[in-house]
């Protein structure tokens, strides 16, 4: 089982390159991606949150589950939404759980990219999905939501962190 990095690790930070082979290693990472996203309850994990520095993420949110594979994000409704937001790489260090904020995302989302078969994808997200495509692809850039948050706030969570 692939090890959920966490704040502090310099993965996380650094942007993720793009996929260049589409093999059977890749359809194993999509695979372990999964395992060790649903061993920790979550709902979305982006390649450096496992230490592997590629654009790609998985997803099973609001009915929806998949993968993108070199993803390129368009706002199609930039409308600030607030909502409750974690992540797993940002947990609490005496609970391990993940720790929440309000984060402001926008409304509607559109996500294309590839498949592990190199098939494209497209697709439109509103609500809880759009908010997930937008936290993933903000990994692949090396950001985390913490980076969203009022400076005071943002410490208060690296303190716990």
């Amino acid at each position: 089982m692939r090890e959920i990095r966490v704040i502090g690790d310099p993965v996380l930070r650094t942007p993720a390159e793009p996929v260049t082979d589409f093999d059977r290693e890749l359809r194993r990472l999509i695979e372990e991606m999964f395992q060790a996203m649903y061993a920790v309850n979550g709902v979305g994990l982006a390649g450096p949150q496992i230490g592997v520095s590629r654009r790609l993420f998985v997803y099973d949110i609001a009915g929806r589950k998949g993968h993108v594979i070199n993803p390129l994000l368009t706002v199609d409704d930039p409308e600030d939404v607030l909502d409750e937001e974690g992540c797993l790489s940002v947990p609490d260090r005496r609970t391990r759980q993940p720790i929440y904020a309000t984060v402001a995302r926008a409304a509607g989302v559109t996500v294309e990219g590839l498949d592990r078969l190199q098939r494209p994808v497209r697709v439109k997200a509103r609500g809880s999905l759009a908010r997930c495509f937008q936290h993933e692809t903000e990994h692949l850039d090396g950001k985390l939501y913490v980076d969203r948050l009022p400076r005071n706030e943002a410490r208060e969570i690296m303190l716990k962190a």
